[in-house]
């Protein structure tokens, strides 16, 4: 079959690799749509915890090709999305309902091979039905949003909290949607695109704020909750200026692995304030599907672009157009 294979760092090239049969307990999907995250960027750049050779792509969806034995509710034709997430479910964290943190951690795309590929294989338990109304581009979101919604876990926003977001790309466009079903009452985002804090206002954030017109002097009190999604340490150095007052932070873009920020640890201490981290998916997908079956959060229009295989190369190896959403890739 043909796959995306990121040989090394900086090295991606479209070959022939070996069709994935599934093994007892897990299905081959036929891959249709695939998002191409910050995450796969940062594998690309030798940023991330992957090893080498590896074919990237944990957003996707498809349809059912082969079963393997022992599968059962699932046959070939059917339509699905599944969580990339890989855990053991036997060591202290996932027992204790932490499995993002599983001590043999491990997902599709990330440290085995996902599905920016003709055929992928997962383990069926992580595979769910499609209904007809969601199409695969659609589909190709929940593992996206999965990550929101295990954010919006550990932030716990309060209704009438007051937020500012950095970062107003495709999951800064789903975090806008998620915070204001969560109760926020102000909402800032700051990016460096005028079409993108338009999208985000128009779906219902109170401003957007282009971050060279950033002024610390228009919120003296800060905010009640800070949230960075670009994972850019400068940013993020920014972002920690508009804390008010037992402000929440949370991290949830990704960052390379050896990116370090300054703190000042008297004002984390004397200002109550909470930092918090939020790593992929905890048990989040099914959540995700519901919400976006039911049409609570919108992606269609986030998709800026599809690719093909050969194209997404391009696609890594060149800059990236900031007015961009989500890029997906059409098997």
């Amino acid at each position: 079959m043909k796959a995306l294979v990121f040989e090394a760092p900086k090295r991606a090239v479209v070959k022939e690799v070996p069709y994935p049969k599934p093994k007892a307990g897990e299905v081959t999907i036929k891959v249709e749509n695939v998002g191409i995250c910050g995450t796969d960027v940062h594998i690309y750049e030798g940023e991330f915890i992957s090893p080498y050779p590896i074919i990237p792509g944990h957003e996707f969806s498809g349809t059912i090709h082969e079963v393997g034995e022992g599968v059962t509710g699932f046959v070939p034709g059917d339509r699905v999305s599944a969580d990339p997430t890989l855990y053991c479910g036997e060591c202290q964290f996932c027992l204790t309902q932490r499995t993002n943190q599983c001590a043999n951690w491990g997902a599709l795309g990330n440290t085995v091979n996902g599905s920016m590929a003709e055929f992928v294989a997962v383990p069926a338990k992580n595979a769910v039905k499609l209904p007809e109304t969601m199409s695969f581009a659609e589909a190709a979101f929940i593992e996206p949003m999965a990550c929101v919604v295990h954010a919006m876990n550990r932030l716990q926003p309060k209704v009438g909290d007051r937020v500012i977001l950095f970062g107003a790309g495709a999951m800064g466009q789903q975090l806008v949607q998620s915070l204001i079903q969560a109760g926020a009452s102000e909402l800032v985002i700051v990016d460096i695109s005028e079409s993108k804090l338009s999208k985000a206002v128009s779906r219902g954030a109170s401003k957007g704020v282009l971050s060279g017109d950033l002024s610390k002097a228009d919120y003296p009190d800060g905010f009640d909750i800070v949230v960075d999604a670009t994972g850019i340490p400068a940013v993020i150095e920014q972002a920690l200026q508009y804390m008010g007052p037992t402000a929440k932070y949370l991290q949830f873009g990704v960052t390379a692995t050896d990116a370090e920020i300054r703190l000042n640890p008297f004002k984390l201490y004397n200002k109550d304030w909470t930092m918090i981290g939020s790593m992929a998916i905890n048990q989040t997908f099914l959540p995700a599907f519901h919400w976006l079956k039911e049409r609570r959060i919108e992606v269609n229009s986030l998709i800026s672009k599809e690719l093909t295989l050969e194209e997404a190369v391009d696609f890594f190896e060149q800059p990236k157009d900031s007015n961009w959403f989500k890029i997906q890739i059409k098997v």
